[in-house]
């Protein structure tokens, strides 16, 4: 099977279309701005949180570093305590091995708790065409299935939608909702609730992701806002735990740490409502069948970047997504993965390979606004420009800007092109003069440089397709200054 998180589009296409939707600019605004003004206040109160968000990272590039040590760490322990770890290679063998598993266990439909790496691999697709039914149970999720829509957020999937909309969806697609449902939250959320406790008290099988797993002791984390994870992790008779390979972390300890950043970075409250601890099985008590789904996926390959790695830190706070003004701007469907926002620049790319859209590393301001947010400091800005040099470039580029080089690296040889340049750019800049009735030209151009070409023809398309074309200003700076002060700059 093809992986589900590549892009066939060009981000700046998909951006365009979703400039235009004014309605998801509004919803997306509003939501962005609450979560990150309620964020900005709870971490505010702890005089250390500096030192929290280094000591996050600290465990997170111990963690990374040792990898392989800690995953046979963590299969041991919780194999000890009677679960069975079972190993993905990729998307197409951790959704064979969960069908597989449903199977066995005699079921046709799931629950589900809120998990980006089984929307990563593209689970539900592949339960589906085995003949098996998935019910996502987290609130936004719901919403996003109903729509037969994709999620636009790490931590909100529904963002892109407002009450209203919510409430027409219900009315149409959501069995037993009221026909006089309106949109007061309550009302939803009852709804809701209604709905999916029968899925509840009649699944024999949940599926969950997990926050962190803990190499120590062998046990998974989810934590979560509505109790609908509980509900999934503890009602069924067999439990499928989907986890990616980089939540590991060596001790139970280091929960301390983490169980502080999350939440506030998340959406900004001091601690989850609901933190869900699990280790193999209790006989008696909960699933008494736990089985637990490492996945790569393309984790080992980015691991062995030294400066892409930092995006397995990564522990799906949505933070950065929260205060990108990109993000704000166009939505998490302009990235084409289950990954928007800054970390899914970076991180997508990685985990597709060549496979995936090479446009993501540039939907960024690198602004840096990202790297200042992230509760584990992930310097996005830094992999952002390295996935840039890394990519493919094409052969015009490369001879473009090896001329370049070759200019600039002698002072005198750029000073003789630089007058060439503006000799030669005489008639162009006449052009351009009239194409904008005379004023200095337009969104790409540098303050005194002069008018600007908005247009060339290939293969200088490529830079005019995004921005403008400065052209050389008629006089340099040390020209100018030479002339009003009489001597060299």
């Amino acid at each position: 099977m093809s992986n589900p998180i590549a892009a066939p589009r060009p981000f700046p296409a998909a951006a365009a279309d979703e400039l235009a939707d004014q309605q998801l600019r509004a919803n997306l605004r509003r939501a962005t701005h609450t979560i990150r003004d309620k964020r900005l206040r709870v971490v505010a109160e702890l005089p250390d949180w500096e030192r929290l968000r280094e000591a996050g990272r600290a465990v997170k590039a111990d963690a990374m570093s040792r990898l392989p040590q800690l995953l046979t760490e963590f299969e041991a322990a919780a194999t000890a305590a009677g679960a069975t770890v079972h190993w993905a290679r990729d998307a197409a063998e951790a959704c064979s091995i969960v069908a597989g598993l449903v199977r066995a266990a005699g079921a046709a439909e799931v629950v589900k708790v809120k998990s980006m790496a089984t929307q990563e691999i593209g689970l539900n697709e592949a339960l589906a065409a085995a003949g098996i039914a998935a019910t996502e149970t987290d609130l936004a999720e719901l919403i996003v299935q109903l729509a037969d829509d994709t999620p636009s957020h790490i931590l909100v999937p529904a963002i892109h939608y407002n009450r209203t909309q919510i409430r027409d969806l219900f009315r149409d697609r959501m069995s037993g909702a009221p026909a006089d449902l309106t949109n007061d939250p309550p009302a939803l959320a009852e709804a809701a609730r209604r709905h999916l406790r029968a899925k509840f008290l009649s699944a024999t099988v949940g599926i969950s992701g997990a926050n962190f797993a803990v190499a120590q002791t062998g046990s998974l984390v989810v934590v979560e806002s509505e109790g609908n994870g509980r509900m999934c992790l503890t009602l069924p008779q067999t439990l499928i735990s989907v986890v990616g390979i980089e939540k590991v972390v060596p001790t139970f300890r280091d929960l301390e740490i983490f169980l502080q950043l999350l939440p506030r970075s998340s959406t900004g409250e001091r601690m989850n409502p609901y933190t869900s601890i699990w280790t193999g099985v209790t006989p008696g008590d909960g699933p008494q069948n736990v089985h637990i789904v490492l996945v790569d996926n393309g984790r080992t390959s980015t691991l062995a970047d030294q400066v892409g790695r930092q995006a397995l830190h990564c522990i799906r706070c949505s933070a950065c997504l929260n205060v990108c003004p990109v993000y704000e701007r166009v939505g998490g469907h302009a990235y084409g993965s289950v990954y928007p926002g800054p970390i899914g620049a970076i991180l997508s790319p990685q985990l597709t390979g060549d496979g995936f859209n090479r446009t993501l590393p540039y939907a960024s301001t690198l602004c840096g606004a990202c790297y200042d947010a992230c509760p584990v400091k992930i310097n996005i800005p830094e992999v952002l420009v390295h996935l840039r040099q890394t990519g493919r470039h094409p052969r015009t580029e490369r001879a473009g800007m090896r001329a370049i080089l070759w200019l600039m690296s002698d002072r005198r040889r750029f000073a003789r092109a630089l007058r060439a340049a503006r000799a030669g750019a005489a008639p162009l800049r006449a052009i351009a003069r009239r194409a904008t009735g005379g004023r200095r030209a337009s969104r790409g151009a540098v303050a005194g440089t002069g008018p600007a070409l908005r247009r060339l023809p290939w293969p200088l398309s490529a830079w005019t397709a995004s921005r403008d074309m400065p052209l050389p200003a008629e006089r340099s700076f040390r020209e100018w200054w030479e002339k009003e002060h009489g001597g060299p700059a």
